[in-house]
């Protein structure tokens, strides 16, 4: 049952619309932007993948060096230790490379529909050993006047999740990793429970267990514990491969709500929705049976990577959602959703 309003202006981002970080360089696709208010207007703090320009003879691709500055390796197309065989990576005397590399670029908008990039204030790039391969996918977390920001370190080495904040996103203090590899889709909660922090992660198992939600805790926002699961894949469900959670769980009356992604084996994205019980998040009261949205609309179905919705940032005005999302990993759309809505068909 989809009960997303999307925007007719959809989709309001496209690769086009930002400027490469250098010459050589272009923006393959536009993903998963983080969303907050500031300075009176909406913000989205986009994932920018870009890919270098080919030249025939060798295989291009860019890394952020020790400077946090953009550098490109070139390999040549017929050397034997080349295997060029996955177009997202590519394999050299036995190290790996991601073919497209992410960062985060800032866009601002006053009404929610048209969004220009805010060339004022700086993209957020990969810096250290941790993020040679780019940043990705962050989440941004409002409390007590300071922005958190909890993100997809990518390097040769580990998958895991970054953790830096601010207040005025010009200057930035970064608090390294904080849910060791490989770990993603991390979302903090807005406010104290019981004294403490709380955030949803994601751990991946290839063994034993899988891609599910789990819920920590933490006395300062660094140290974290207490780690319990509150959501699996189903099987033969839309949500049979993976799951991970969106943006910070809502607080509503009944308890916390949470917009998350699922996946299923041919590799199809739609978003459901979990309650969580509002004095102890780690109990799951309702899950959604169905998605509350899929992909319908022919820039969801068709794309980089098609049939694809995902996010992990929305507006809360009473009981308006609007979520920001990625379609098809190449462009960025919104939609609007009810918050009793949603909670009408879970309870239901």
């Amino acid at each position: 049952m989809d009960i997303a309003r999307r925007f007719k202006e959809n989709p309001i981002l496209k690769p086009s619309d930002i400027k490469p970080s250098i010459d050589g360089m272009y923006i393959e696709c536009l993903l998963n932007p983080g969303v907050f208010r500031f300075d009176g207007d909406i913000w989205m703090l986009c994932r920018v993948a870009e890919r270098t320009r080919q030249e025939k003879g060798s295989i291009k691709v860019p890394v952020f060096n020790a400077e946090g500055e953009i550098e490109i390796l070139a390999f040549r197309e017929d050397d034997p230790r080349l295997d060029a065989s996955d177009p997202r990576v590519i394999s050299y005397d036995g190290r790996n490379y991601l073919t497209t590399l992410s960062h985060l670029r800032l866009v601002r908008s006053s009404d929610g529909r048209v969004f220009r990039e805010a060339l004022s204030y700086p993209p957020v790039t990969g810096e250290g050993a941790l993020e040679t391969f780019g940043i990705e996918d962050c989440r941004v977390t409002l409390i007590s006047g300071i922005y958190h920001l909890t993100y997809t370190m990518v390097s040769e080495i580990a998958v895991g999740v970054g953790y830096m904040v601010t207040t005025d996103w010009k200057e930035f203090t970064r608090k390294g990793m904080i849910f060791p590899p490989h770990n993603k889709d991390c979302a903090i909660f807005n406010s104290k429970i019981n004294g403490k922090y709380h955030a949803l992660h994601r751990p991946s198992s290839p063994e034993l267990g899988g891609n599910y939600i789990w819920i920590a805790e933490s006395p300062d926002l660094l140290h974290w514990g207490n780690h319990r699961c509150v959501a699996v894949t189903r099987p033969n469900m839309w949500d049979s491969a993976r799951v991970g959670a969106g943006a910070a769980p809502i607080a509503t009356p009944e308890g916390w709500l949470e917009i998350y992604h699922g996946a299923d084996s041919n590799n199809r994205y739609c978003l459901g929705a979990i309650l969580l019980d509002g004095n102890d998040p780690s109990k799951v009261i309702a899950r959604s049976h169905d998605p509350i949205m899929e992909p319908a609309m022919e820039y969801e179905k068709k794309g980089f990577f098609g049939n694809v919705i995902f996010t992990n940032g929305h507006i809360v005005d009473g009981d308006i959602i609007t979520i920001y999302y990625g379609a098809s990993d190449e462009v960025i759309c919104g939609a609007e959703m009810s918050v009793n809505e949603i909670l009408k068909s879970l309870l239901n």
